[in-house]
């Protein structure tokens, strides 16, 4: 109930910040590409899909997910980003033949940050939020939300003159999501394959 409210409250937050920043917005138009809204705004749906790194990989393998994502404008190559999305992280079977499988890690990560298009159509772009743990039960965590942070670079090319494609590397990683245990700290490096409108 409680972790139903705080992401109840953060969406409703972002979307309140999207309509806030379209409001103030104008036509606009950027040298990256033509593919955006009347307002300005760009939405774009992705596949997720990532590598474990430092001790997180020990007990996990991949993990892959989904995301929606909105770049609103607010100057020349610059844009607000607001992102959510779901992960699952894949945990080992019969880590190093001990017999014991690590569960899997459902992670729902909400972030908003910037973009920026140091030339057309590439970016570079940093986020940062909460990360929900959805299945807190199957671990010893005393915390169900941690911090969450995301640099990324990436290309935006068009496909029509009302959607374009959005591929993006970047490196993720939380605060922990346990007190007493580093290992409780999620991180990977990941890709964003994107369609945008």
């Amino acid at each position: 109930m409680k972790n139903s409210f705080k992401i109840s409250a953060l969406i409703v937050a972002f979307a309140g910040l999207a309509f806030s920043a379209k409001a103030q917005t104008t036509t606009t138009t950027t040298t990256t590409t033509s593919t955006t809204t009347p307002g300005g705004i760009r939405y774009s749906i992705g596949v997720d899909a990532g590598i474990p790194t430092g001790n997180f990989k020990n007990g996990y393998k991949w993990n892959i997910g989904g995301s929606l994502q909105a770049d609103i404008p607010v100057a020349s190559q610059l844009f607000v980003t607001v992102n959510a999305g779901y992960n699952n992280i894949f945990g080992k079977k019969d880590v190093a033949g001990t017999g014991v499988n690590v569960p899997n890690v459902q992670l729902l990560p909400v972030k908003a940050g910037l973009k920026y298009f140091v030339i057309p159509n590439f970016y570079v772009q940093g986020e940062a939020g909460a990360a929900f743990l959805l299945n807190k039960s199957d671990f010893y965590n005393d915390k169900s939300t941690a911090f969450v942070y995301a640099p990324q670079i990436g290309v935006q090319f068009p496909v029509s003159a009302s959607s374009f494609i959005d591929a993006g590397v970047r490196y993720e990683a939380t605060t922990k999501y346990s007190s007493n245990f580093d290992g409780s700290k999620v991180n990977f490096v990941g890709i964003r394959v994107a369609y945008g409108f």
